[in-house]
């Protein structure tokens, strides 16, 4: 599967200046919502995650995403895998599971997000869920920017992964961009303005 080409012909794999939630910029961005929007995209895709983990021996009862980046796939992903979806929601601030879901004491869990960068949004629901006594026994997402390792990539696990060592991470391809600082970042340096296109701040 070419999940780099399936971005670029959903137009969800963007060449310009953006400024990404870490407060980074980049030239290139990822919108996942874009590829998302089509059904049977989302279908093909989270069929291909749930294969890698079916494939890992690895039991699950729920699968919990981070609103709201990570819900469509987080859903896509537990109608392949035949288990339970729930969501954590901020909620001033802190991710919070509401809205009458409920952790069962002892149950497995894959926490999903359509793209891991450092992982720390992932890392916050899955705190939640153990915190309500569920057991996390692994990361997933559609795409990886390339700073956690993940199953089947050569790719080490950059420092700023926020993402535990020793539960492992399913995606489907790694996309490492180049990504600046604000106050070094060369596109800045030509004139041109950062762009914030992702769910927070907009």
């Amino acid at each position: 599967m070419n999940v780099a080409q399936i971005y670029k012909d959903a137009s969800a794999l963007l060449e310009g200046h953006f400024k990404l939630s870490s407060g980074n910029h980049s030239q290139f961005y990822l919108q996942s919502a874009k590829v998302l929007e089509d059904p049977k995209t989302a279908k093909l895709l989270a069929e291909a995650l749930a294969d890698q983990i079916r494939e890992s021996g690895i039991k699950v009862d729920a699968v919990c995403s981070p609103a709201l980046g990570g819900l469509i796939a987080g859903f896509a992903l537990a109608t392949a895998l035949d288990v339970r979806f729930i969501f954590a929601e901020r909620v001033d601030g802190e991710m919070t599971i509401r809205r009458g879901f409920e952790v069962q004491e002892g149950e497995n869990y894959i926490i999903c997000e359509d793209i891991i960068t450092t992982g720390g949004s992932a890392l916050e629901a899955a705190k939640q869920v153990e915190a309500d006594g569920g057991n996390i026994v692994a990361y997933a997402a559609l795409a990886n920017r390339g700073f956690c390792s993940r199953v089947g990539s050569e790719l080490e696990a950059k420092d700023n992964c926020k993402l535990p060592l020793n539960k492992p991470l399913f995606a489907l391809d790694d996309f490492t961009f180049e990504m600046y600082a604000e106050d070094n970042c060369p596109l800045c340096k030509d004139g041109s303005t950062a762009y914030k296109p992702g769910s927070r701040g907009n």
